[in-house]
């Protein structure tokens, strides 16, 4: 295991057990990261803590965390305060029932994290478990504490191995109904989708990685080399937006799905057939 684990313990299912280790699904890669300059000198600006009301400086270290329950009133809180708050943790991660994998929407997913065997006692274990919920197409329950704090947690296969997703609570989603309330009723013309459906299934294809690049990021690291060489950033040209208003949706979509078509050689006509030579009629006997 090249990645070091961030949690380590026992994956627990009635009476089987085995031994597991969280990795992060996610790193840090080489993004791009700013620091705020004074233009006029090329240096570095330091961030000051002020008291808002005085305006003296204070240390870092002598501030503390409160919350507002009033407009300007405070309760403050120290390092005592939120280890009494804190759950206890555990090394054991229970599974407290199964839910179909396809009934918890993607919205409820926060962090991802690879689940993979601790030891190789515990190898077979957990190959049963990942097949098991590879066949039944359902999601492990559980809750874990992951920096001091317990989190609701959903286990699914992929692959070879099992990821474990930290999930948001209800309340931290808007509800659905009031994002689309104004979304009209009415359904759609049969025609028109299964139009529709013809333009999805023209441009499927297999999902590449290369998908999700950040082309903006890639653009900036252009810039950033044209300026270290002293050459001014020569901007992306811009794509004109459409800004016809598409008054019949059936023809459009029908003139979608024919510039997509491949152009077909025009039919050749065929060639007039000779007409075949007329045979020389029997020459008549002359009457005595």
């Amino acid at each position: 295991m090249s990645e070091r684990p961030i949690w380590r313990g026992t994956l627990r299912l009635a009476l089987v057990s085995c031994r597991i280790a969280l990795v992060n699904a996610h790193h840090e890669r080489n993004n791009l990261h700013f620091h705020l300059i004074n233009p006029k000198t090329g240096n570095r600006i330091r961030t000051q803590t002020v008291d808002a009301e005085t305006g003296k400086e204070v240390e870092r270290g002598d501030l503390a965390r409160g919350y507002e329950y009033e407009k300007g009133e405070y309760v403050i809180l120290t390092e005592e305060d939120f280890d009494s708050a804190r759950v206890e943790s555990s090394s054991t991660l229970n599974i407290a029932k199964f839910v179909p994998a396809s009934s918890v929407g993607p919205l409820y997913v926060d962090n991802s994290y690879y689940v993979v065997p601790d030891d190789d006692d515990s190898a077979d274990v957990y190959a049963v478990l990942r097949e098991a919920l590879q066949e039944s197409g359902m999601m492990a329950l559980s809750r874990l504490v992951l920096f001091r704090r317990e989190r609701a947690v959903g286990i699914v296969p992929l692959g070879k191995g099992l990821v474990l997703h930290t999930l948001h609570e209800e309340s931290d989603l808007r509800p659905a109904k009031s994002a689309f309330e104004d979304v009209p009723k009415s359904a759609p013309d049969k025609e028109m989708v299964k139009l529709a459906r013809q333009l999805i299934e023209r441009q499927e294809d297999e999902f590449d990685p290369s998908d999700t690049e950040d082309r903006y990021e890639a653009r900036l690291r252009e810039v950033i080399e044209a300026r270290k060489e002293g050459k001014p950033a020569e901007p992306e040209p811009e794509e004109q937006p459409d800004r016809g208003n598409v008054i019949d949706l059936m023809a459009a979509l029908l003139n979608s799905l024919k510039q997509g078509e491949p152009r077909k050689a025009p039919a050749r006509k065929p060639a007039p057939r000779k007409a075949a030579p007329k045979k020389a009629a029997p020459a008549r006997k002359k009457r005595a």
